[in-house]
């Protein structure tokens, strides 16, 4: 069995790699030691998902910049939506930054739709907060 300070440390660097702000090794084993969390993924590139009652959201999507453009996001996206379904979520949410044009384009093709909006939620630090869109996406 792998060790799960191994684990949370690449999730951390594949992370760092993929976003300007990310998440912590601490913040990844917080989150996985949660119910309802799981992972699908790789070395290139995972999803993180938790699921309440028969909801989903998706917590993060990292891939590593030269695995992009391969299909590897989407098909996280794919294997993460079955797994949700299996466990009895019926929705999938997420939240996209507005200037995100590549993954807004992957959740569109997805099926993924807007169902509102979180005003300069995403901080810039080399501008104005952006906006996020939240989406979702019907599991049945």
């Amino acid at each position: 069995m792998a060790d799960p300070g191994d684990l949370v440390r690449g999730l951390a660097d594949l992370h760092a790699a993929a976003f300007d702000a990310p998440w912590s090794a601490t913040a990844f084993a917080d989150l996985l030691g949660q119910a309802g969390v799981f992972l699908e993924g790789d070395a290139d590139g995972f999803v993180l998902i938790r699921t309440v009652a028969d909801e989903a959201e998706i917590l993060t999507l990292a891939v590593r910049p030269p695995a992009r453009r391969k299909g590897l996001g989407a098909r996280l996206l794919r294997a993460a939506t079955v797994r949700a379904a299996a466990i009895g979520a019926t929705r999938m949410f997420l939240e996209v930054a507005e200037d995100n044009a590549p993954a807004r384009a992957l959740y569109r093709a997805l099926g993924f739709e807007a169902a509102g909006r979180r005003p300069r939620y995403y901080l810039r630090a080399d501008g104005p907060a952006v906006d996020a869109l939240l989406l979702v996406l019907n599991l049945v």
